[in-house]
């Protein structure tokens, strides 16, 4: 097609689908403190995005798979200045330039895990009342809200070309907090305005309860009330200890710090019940291990992560480093996240990507200025979509008009619409855990003509619209299967 229109359209053609041939890009989002860069580090596996406000938590910065570790600001002129990793192998805090002149940050690491994905991590949302009034212009990226009013459209701009939302809050979920939401993934893709491609996450689990007490007993309920408030914005709501996360995922955990927890495993336990009630009383109280080391252990773990170490070595005192580090992990919730993320996000990357590109190329038709190339990639678009590769897609848009009530269905046909767009596993997509593919085909069938017989009698316009894609996905399906 970008031969086949003007230069300038063309341009922009090749850009997108050289966008197709990259890793998915999720962008964290979240208010200030909510713990979005946390998160981060513990995605990528590697301590690397400063968590301590300054200049690089400002603007946006963009983790992407590398041959090299390097750091780049790139400038709204396009110009690129190259720092290095500070002595702890961190984003530095000052970049060099003013903030006002910082497109973004560019951070190419040799992590394993930024093969098949690229992490943009925003900068903290500021107050939302500014957001609803701007919708319009975010709906283009020509907007900074909900960013705060200090950073760039440069920035906001790269974070409203990420195919995938992880919003990260704490506690109570705000009013403004859903429409800041709303509003980031307007900016976003084809299939912002559905919880299709955004997840929320409560990062800070563990502040739930005091001292070194266990969350989980509130966070777990906590999230699904979260997820029902929010069940037709986000995905799922996945509660997360972060910083048990990132001192886990990235190593931080030596040796040393568990000999020094193994040390304060072994005072009494009332000695260790009254230190495990307060930062304060952890910090002052008499005990083995030294000031210094005791501060450490609060960084990497706090006190719910160092009440869960020493109740393992006290249970099992020659669990190893490598052990310890795997069920801090596991009691961090993160095991939970990454599942979900790869069940959310990373199996529906073509299908993100491609929506992402069709509302590139419809944008794109409706702003070039040359007519004829308006006509030509609107051609184009209609041709894409009445291609059968792109049922998927389909599938995906019918699901997100049912999952943000445009298009009422009864709560079983929705869920399974929901299953069919969401999942390529027929035993799951039809509820049938152990079947074969003789009983699959026969029930995929059978589906795609129930969604027939409702198109045509039980159903209103927009309804039948939805049950003749989902008619036709039932049809693909048993096809699939069919031995």
């Amino acid at each position: 097609m970008a031969a086949r229109v003007g230069s300038e359209a063309g341009g922009q053609l090749i850009q997108i689908r050289d966008r197709l041939g990259e890793p998915l890009r999720v962008a964290i989002a979240g208010r200030l403190k909510a713990g979005k860069s946390t998160l981060v580090n513990a995605l990528i596996g590697r301590r690397v995005a400063p968590t301590a406000v300054g200049e690089c938590t400002r603007v946006v910065t963009r983790f992407r798979y590398g041959p090299a570790d390097r750091v780049d600001v790139v400038c709204r002129d396009g110009e690129r200045r190259s720092l290095p990793l500070d002595d702890d192998g961190m984003i530095p805090q000052r970049l060099g330039v003013p903030a006002s002149r910082v497109a973004y940050v560019d951070v190419t690491l040799t992590s394993e895990k930024l093969r098949d994905l690229t992490v943009v991590d925003t900068p903290g949302l500021a107050s939302t009342d500014a957001v609803v009034s701007a919708r319009a212009e975010q709906a283009v990226g020509t907007s900074t809200a909900p960013f705060d009013a200090d950073i760039d459209a440069d920035s906001a701009g790269e974070v409203a070309a990420a195919e995938a939302v992880v919003y990260v809050f704490t506690q109570a979920v705000r009013a403004d907090d859903v429409r800041a939401l709303e509003a980031f993934r307007d900016a976003s893709a084809r299939l912002a305005s559905t919880p299709i491609n955004a997840l929320g996450v409560f990062g800070k689990a563990d502040t739930l309860v005091g001292g070194a007490g266990d969350p989980w007993p509130v966070a777990a309920p906590l999230a699904e009330q979260q997820a029902a408030l929010l069940a037709r914005t986000v995905s799922d709501v996945v509660p997360v200890v972060g910083l048990l996360a990132e001192t886990g995922e990235s190593g931080r955990l030596t040796a040393a710090d568990r000999d020094a927890l193994q040390q304060l495993a072994g005072l009494p336990a009332a000695q260790l019940q009254i230190m495990l009630a307060s930062v304060d009383l952890f910090r002052s109280r008499p005990a083995p291990v030294g000031p210094a080391h005791r501060e450490r252990l609060l960084q990497l773990l706090d006190l719910y992560g160092i009440g869960f170490a020493l109740a393992q070595l006290t249970a099992e005192p020659g669990v190893s480093t490598g052990e310890l580090v795997r069920r801090l992990v596991a009691a961090s919730g993160f095991p939970r996240l990454q599942h979900t993320l790869t069940e959310t996000f990373r199996w529906r990357s073509d299908a993100i990507k491609a929506g992402w590109a069709l509302s590139r190329l419809e944008r794109l038709a409706g702003h070039t200025r040359d007519e004829r190339d308006r006509e030509k990639l609107r051609d184009g678009v209609e041709r894409l979509l009445r291609n059968p590769a792109y049922h998927r897609l389909r599938l995906l848009d019918a699901a997100q008009r049912v999952a943000t009530g445009a298009v009422p269905l009864p709560v079983q046909w929705e869920q399974e619409l929901t299953r069919l767009a969401t999942s390529e596993d027929p035993r799951w997509i039809l509820r049938l855990p152990d079947a074969g593919l003789d009983e699959l085909a026969t029930a995929a069938v059978a589906a795609a003509n129930r969604w027939r017989v409702y198109a045509v009698a039980g159903a209103g316009p927009a309804q039948s619209r939805v049950a003749q894609v989902a008619q036709r996905g039932f049809h693909i399906l048993a096809q699939q299967v069919r031995p």
